[in-house]
């Protein structure tokens, strides 16, 4: 059995994200694809929640609002040299340890990429507080 990361807020880890749009037709799987973690219930809860926001190449537009990964973050945690986005439009929430989880490709047994640098996810965070708190951002409870 491998070990899972501690669930700590700016972790990259690899996830099955159900986009809102996917959970609305009835899907339940999602696509594995680098997810940021945003925020983790206390560790003595039971069970343990965390709240999973999706990276994704595809540039925000309409509602969907995004947070560039510049490139020397995207490269010092091994993520690919592609444009890439942090949704804080809309976030899966999943117990922890879950399913969901998946190896990092090329890293057997590593489920996490790394960490956001604490700037970086500080706006990540506060921009997705801010449209969590005005209810623009849309949830799927895993």
């Amino acid at each position: 059995m491998v070990a899972l990361p501690e669930p700590k807020p700016g972790l990259v880890l690899r996830y099955d994200y159900l986009w809102t749009h996917e959970a609305a037709a009835g899907q339940e799987q999602g696509k594995d694809r680098p997810t940021c973690l945003a925020a983790a219930t206390d560790p003595q809860a039971r069970p343990r929640f965390v709240v999973l926001l999706p990276i994704t190449h595809t540039p925000p537009s309409g509602d969907t609002v995004g947070i560039e990964i510049p490139a020397k973050v995207k490269q010092a945690i091994g993520l690919d040299d592609e444009p890439s986005w942090v949704i804080v439009s809309e976030h899966n929430i999943d117990e922890w340890p879950n399913g969901g989880l998946s190896p990092v490709p090329g890293k057997r047994g590593e489920f996490s990429y790394g960490f956001i640098p604490p700037g970086l996810f500080a706006t990540i965070r506060a921009r997705f507080l801010e449209l969590a708190r005005a209810k623009k951002s849309g949830s799927v409870r895993r």
